[in-house]
């Protein structure tokens, strides 16, 4: 027996694939062609009948027959509800609109026009020159002379109630009160808050100086104690503990991917057969370039 014949490019099949095969295909047989058959001859029969039955039954029969049910009802619908009104409108109201139409145009001619020219004529126009007249009399003799008093009355009271006094006390007392406040307030700041103020400063700078030269010494003191300390265990003991927890736990993972592995040929067969890759670039590419296939070693050779 030849032990270096390779296994097929596609994959074998798995036992639950065999076991899973021979009912399906026992299934297509005894239930899916039977079916199959007679929805074909189905389908042949339906074609057969619509071709030369129902066809030519329709055109030279119902198609005749509906158009003639189609003229017939258009003419009875005409009949009843379209002529009767149009020949309403034609003979009946037409006429009647025409006629009303002249009256009204011959009353309002000869009667509702001349009698409005006579009402605006002498009527209304010499009524509106009256009122007009009135109007113009009442306003220069009376409703002027009465605003023209009106307002100089309020004009009196508001400066009486409110000009003159806040006039006066602005005068007399605010304005010379906020004149020796102001005069209060730049003597205060010039002779003792901006004195307070150089000196304040000056303080502030000095103890900025003493700060920055504290916090600078417990800088050197934390490195010294702590920082440096620090960066030689996490070079020299947490560096290598973390490469050695690293190697075992890929280590572990592809232990377990070769066991997953190993299960799913077991139960669904071999799957195909890829060429390996290699994590190697390509110059001047981002995808792995094609590792080369290794050479395949015979079961006799290897025991060799």
């Amino acid at each position: 027996m030849d032990m270096d014949k390779r296994p097929p490019a596609d994959g074998g099949d798995g036992c639950l694939v065999g076991v899973i095969r021979i009912p399906v295909k026992i299934v297509a047989v005894l239930v899916v062609l039977p079916v199959r058959v007679v929805w074909e001859l189905l389908a042949a029969f339906g074609r057969a009948a619509h071709r030369h039955v129902l066809g030519p039954l329709y055109v030279h029969v119902l198609e005749p027959l509906l158009r003639a049910l189609g003229w017939l009802l258009a003419t009875l619908l005409k009949l009843v509800f379209v002529w009767p009104w149009v020949g309403l409108w034609r003979y009946v109201l037409a006429p009647v609109g025409q006629g009303l139409a002249w009256l009204c145009r011959g009353v309002y001619d000869h009667l509702l026009a001349p009698a409005g020219r006579i009402l605006v004529t002498y009527v209304l126009r010499p009524l509106w020159a009256a009122l007009a007249w009135l109007g113009r009399g009442g306003m220069r003799y009376l409703l002027a002379p009465l605003a023209k008093g009106v307002t100089w009355i309020v004009w009196a009271l508001g400066m009486t109630l409110f000009v003159w006094p806040w006039a006066a006390l602005w005068r007399w007392v605010l304005a010379p009160v906020g004149r020796g406040i102001a005069w209060l307030a730049v003597a205060v700041y010039r002779y003792v808050l901006a004195p307070a103020g150089r000196v304040l400063l000056w303080a502030w700078r000095v103890a900025g100086r003493i700060v920055g030269a504290l916090w600078r010494g417990f800088q050197w003191v934390g490195w010294v104690l702590v920082g440096w300390p620090a960066s030689r265990v996490y070079r020299y003991v947490l560096t290598p503990v973390g490469h050695a927890v690293r190697e075992v736990w890929r280590t572990g993972r592809a232990a377990v991917r070769e066991a997953r592995a190993a299960v799913r040929q077991a139960l669904f067969g071999t799957p195909p057969v890829e060429p390996a890759r290699s994590r190697a670039r390509t110059l001047g590419s981002t995808t792995a370039a094609d590792a080369a296939p290794a050479d395949e070693i015979s079961l006799p050779r290897r025991q060799g």
